[in-house]
């Protein structure tokens, strides 16, 4: 059994602070009622580490403490009272998805290791609950997942994740170090990917070239 930790709740806390504002910046977007901006926050905030909980066969998160849909209806709250700030813009959304990605990503690798799994599955893992909240995210508010786009967003938690494994072969190397290193690496992936506009080459076929039905 894994044990949550001081550390991974901190990080899952953060995470969910972060996913939660995008999530519910977005579902304002959309116009959406307090209940539900408060429900795509909460799904971008648990999605993904729900997933990763059950694969990995382990309790989930956050079904053993209120904590995180009480920090979920907190940015809520933060949402409708700082609106003009993190409402309008399109950078703010972006700012706190980047850090949501690479504190979950992180958590991932972390509660992977703790389980007893290699590292494949730890970076597997680490994409799932980077992503995976937020591909529900798009889907409820009638959006093409971020995730399935050109955007660099599952290749930078890749990347971070082998920054990650290989940061931990560094003889000495303290625990903390392989996790800012992978938090760092998304973080800064993302900021480039949006800066410099890199993208992953598209699967285009011709309409005219597909069999007749």
């Amino acid at each position: 059994m894994v044990e949550e930790t001081p550390f991974i709740i901190t990080i899952e806390a953060l995470g969910t602070i972060a996913f939660a504002i995008s999530g519910i910046r977005l579902a304002a977007a959309k116009a959406f009622d307090w209940f539900g901006a408060y429900i795509i926050g909460l799904v971008t905030a648990i999605g993904g580490g729900t997933l990763r909980d059950m694969l990995l066969g382990v309790p989930v998160f956050w079904m053993q403490s209120p904590l995180y849909l009480a920090v979920t209806f907190v940015s809520l709250v933060a949402v409708i009272i700082f609106r003009q700030a993190l409402v309008k813009g399109m950078r703010t959304i972006f700012i706190f998805d980047a850090i949501g990605l690479a504190l979950f990503v992180v958590v991932g690798i972390e509660k992977s290791f703790m389980a007893g799994y290699p590292a494949w599955v730890a970076i597997s893992m680490g994409i799932i609950t980077g992503s995976f909240g937020g591909v529900l995210r798009d889907v409820l508010i009638s959006e093409v997942p971020l995730f399935f786009r050109k955007d660099i967003y599952a290749t930078a938690c890749m990347a971070g994740g082998l920054i990650y494994w290989l940061v931990m072969f560094i003889p000495g190397v303290d625990i903390i170090v392989p996790q800012i290193a992978c938090a760092a690496t998304v973080i800064g992936l993302r900021i480039a990917a949006v800066h410099y506009h890199w993208s992953l080459p598209l699967l285009k076929v011709d309409p005219k070239d597909l069999p007749e039905q």
